[in-house]
């Protein structure tokens, strides 16, 4: 499923059985808070199948999130609280710890905030297990992030580091999405963790009718949220340094600035707003190479570019040196000038889609779900 995908998040097989762990563990399995179309999302959904049996438990679930899945809401979901993460933040530790009177065996969480501070069950016979998106980057790392810089947070920041360490210490082990993750947890909390990279739905994205598979790449593509860490703003001032027309996908706050910007240079610049993820498969298959100038904790919408042959040209950091193989399916460098990115924009289209295509299964729904069963058979 993509970050932009419009109605129920896509569901990946259940595991064979012989990959099934915790059959006979009580698992109790905790995600922040489900909406409609996020990334953190599938890998909840995806951890779900490897524990079919497990009891699900959020925060509070979007109105216009659907799931095929019985999900348990917090008293949160029961509160204006749940209309501003922001101001939620300071009492979400708590809430985890007031989540059920039910022990379980094995408590595993899926953690972009505070999830992994959860603490039910036994202490002496409950095994707490959390897979790290990363920790909050709205307080630890705001300067990644602007919604960091929120008036309420701020004064608050120092509180929060320190309550998110000492609420954590009963975790056994912890996985982190990248080693981008993996570093955060071990400069942030001092704790190690194992990476195992979210799955993607590769084979969708690669799978495209022969009418889409055969377009001509003739733009450049960005795709994602619409806000200020995303640098569409400097995608527009690249596909204008490189005289190339431009597609921006996704939505945000961020659209009538970057509209005005679009209008200013002179390459066309298109804007499709919350594309299905049909449209989105067709725009991947169209562009000459996703552009992705940001620092992404993982960054599945590289990988979806890839199953679909698409180059990617983006910044030697975070996620993507993870998931693009420099010089073989995208280039990657460390620059914000919009001239620096015109030569690697031309190369990239010389580059084999489908050693691109090769790359990405990498990060199959099949692997993820494998590496998390390891994991949880070494951990509990």
């Amino acid at each position: 499923m993509s970050a932009l995908q419009d109605g129920t998040p896509t569901r990946v097989a259940a595991p064979d059985a012989a990959l099934r762990p915790l059959a006979d563990h009580s698992v109790a399995l905790i995600h922040e808070w489900f909406g409609a179309t996020g990334g953190s999302e599938q890998v909840f959904l995806s951890m779900a199948e490897v524990v079919p049996h497990a009891d699900r438990f959020v925060l509070w679930k979007d109105h216009d999130a659907t799931v095929d899945q019985e999900i348990h809401e917090s008293w949160l979901a029961k509160t204006p609280l749940r209309r501003s993460k922001a101001l939620a933040l300071p009492v979400m530790p708590l809430t985890w710890r007031t989540l059920t009177r039910k022990v379980y065996d094995v408590v595993l969480s899926s953690s972009h905030a505070f999830a992994h501070t959860v603490k039910i069950g036994d202490p002496d016979r409950t095994r707490h297990l959390s897979y790290v998106h990363s920790p909050a980057r709205y307080v630890w790392s705001p300067e990644l992030d602007q919604r960091g810089a929120n008036a309420v947070l701020g004064p608050m920041r120092a509180v929060l580091q320190a309550g998110d360490r000492r609420l954590s210490r009963h975790v056994h082990s912890y996985a982190a999405n990248s080693r981008e993750v993996q570093a955060r947890i071990r400069r942030y909390w001092g704790r190690d963790a194992r990476v195992i990279n979210p799955p993607v739905e590769v084979d969708y994205f690669g799978s495209a009718p022969p009418e889409v598979r055969d377009r001509d790449r003739r733009y450049l593509l960005g795709v994602g949220r619409w806000i200020p860490y995303k640098n569409f703003d400097l995608m527009i001032e690249i596909a204008a340094a490189a005289g190339l027309p431009l597609v921006i996908a996704g939505s945000g706050p961020e659209e009538e600035n970057l509209r005005r910007l679009a209008a200013r240079v002179d390459v066309p610049v298109e804007f499709e707003v919350r594309p299905t993820r049909e449209r989105l498969r067709e725009l991947y298959w169209g562009a000459a190479a996703l552009l992705y100038p940001a620092l992404e904790d993982f960054g599945m919408i590289p990988v979806e570019a890839q199953a679909c042959g698409t180059p990617v040209v983006g910044w030697a950091r975070g996620g993507l040196l993870e998931t693009v193989v420099t010089g073989e399916t995208g280039f990657l460098l460390d620059a914000t000038d919009p001239a620096d990115y015109v030569d690697p924009i031309r190369r990239a289209s010389r580059l084999s889609a489908s050693a691109a295509m090769t790359n990405a299964r990498r990060f199959t729904p099949q692997v993820f779900q494998a590496n998390m069963a390891a994991w949880l058979t070494e951990q509990a």
